[in-house]
């Protein structure tokens, strides 16, 4: 039963005894190594490089794409109130309707209707042909 409880202070105090701590390749022997000091200045030059890196795409964000789009929208709103003004132009020449669209054979073609109608699942009465009138 003594050896049993010998045993077991031991261990106890061997748990609560300060222990050396050591993480990987910390050990002086190793910090001596050529290899190590290679694989110490290659992480370092990964880690310098991964934040420049960053920082040039974090500025072409910034000053380039950004921008970019907001020259885009302009230009696409520019576009779109003249393409806007034309419609509401011959609309205007045509007593308040568009003129009809020629009938040809091979526009808005439907082998069988959709299971809710002729019309598409994004029908836009204003800018579509109503095909259930067809």
């Amino acid at each position: 039963m003594s050896g049993i409880l010998a045993r077991t202070a031991l261990r106890a105090a061997t748990r609560t005894a300060p222990r050396r701590a050591r993480g990987f390749a910390q050990d002086v022997a190793e910090s001596q190594n050529p290899a190590y000091k290679a694989y110490l200045a290659e992480e370092s030059a990964l880690t310098s490089h991964a934040t420049h890196t960053t920082d040039l795409w974090r500025k072409i964000s910034y000053y380039v794409c950004i921008p970019a789009i907001a020259v885009c929208c302009a230009w696409v709103y520019n576009v779109e109130t003249e393409h806007a003004a034309h419609v509401e132009h011959i609309k205007h020449e045509n007593g308040g309707e568009l003129p009809e669209t020629p009938a040809y054979d091979y526009l808005n073609r439907r082998g069988k209707p959709f299971p809710w109608g002729m019309n598409s699942l994004f029908f836009n009465p204003h800018t579509n042909k109503n095909m259930e009138d067809a």
